[in-house]
């Protein structure tokens, strides 16, 4: 006599089937890029713990998109794509926790640097229109000219953002004359 097959089992096998084709994907694309990725983070970070945490959370990401049926076309591009905006999220976190540490330590006293007050004042202040300036800009304008800032290629901003590398040329040079512009105006008020 053959064992009966409930239903519930055999959705339970499709899932398990489609479960592990998913894990299969991951492993291959892990495989073909995780190397890339994981430099492209460290460039971008200068940190290899910090890389490696971006680099895990974006194959989580791509683990859940997978398994959901929503699996990338160019999974490259896309991982590309992934960490660069989780470093850029990072770096507005780490931001944001700066501004409140400055924030902090100029309502608590007299700041312990050797600095004149004359430079730190200068400095505060151009680091605060740069932060206005950037805050101003869209996500990948502002991705795209950290990147270059960091010293990334034409190519691996394109890859990064998901743009075409022309497309990536023309959005640096026009990031750069808004900010250049934005900065300037900000100095002839002064």
């Amino acid at each position: 006599m053959e064992p009966v097959t409930s239903p519930l089992e055999v959705v339970d096998a499709a899932g398990a089937h489609r479960t592990a084709v998913a894990d299969a994907a991951v492993v291959a694309a892990w495989t073909a890029h995780h190397g890339e990725v994981f430099a492209f983070l460290v460039r971008t970070t200068r940190s290899p713990d910090v890389a490696e945490d971006l680099l895990q959370e974006a194959f989580l990401r791509l683990t859940t998109e997978v398994q959901a049926g929503r699996a990338p076309d160019n999974v490259r591009a896309w991982l590309y794509r992934v960490g660069a905006n989780l470093a850029v999220s990072r770096g507005r976190r780490i931001s944001a926790a700066f501004r409140g540490i400055v924030r902090f330590r100029s309502t608590t006293g007299p700041s312990t640097t050797t600095m004149t007050p004359e430079a730190a004042y200068l400095g505060s202040e151009g680091r605060a229109d740069l932060l206005a300036a950037l805050e101003d800009l869209g996500p990948d304008a502002r991705a795209a000219l950290l990147l270059s800032s960091e010293g990334f290629s034409g190519a691996e901003i394109a890859a990064a953002i998901g743009r075409s590398e022309a497309a990536t040329r023309t959005l640096l040079c026009r990031t750069r004359g808004r900010v250049r512009s934005r900065l300037e105006s900000v100095e002839a008020v002064r």
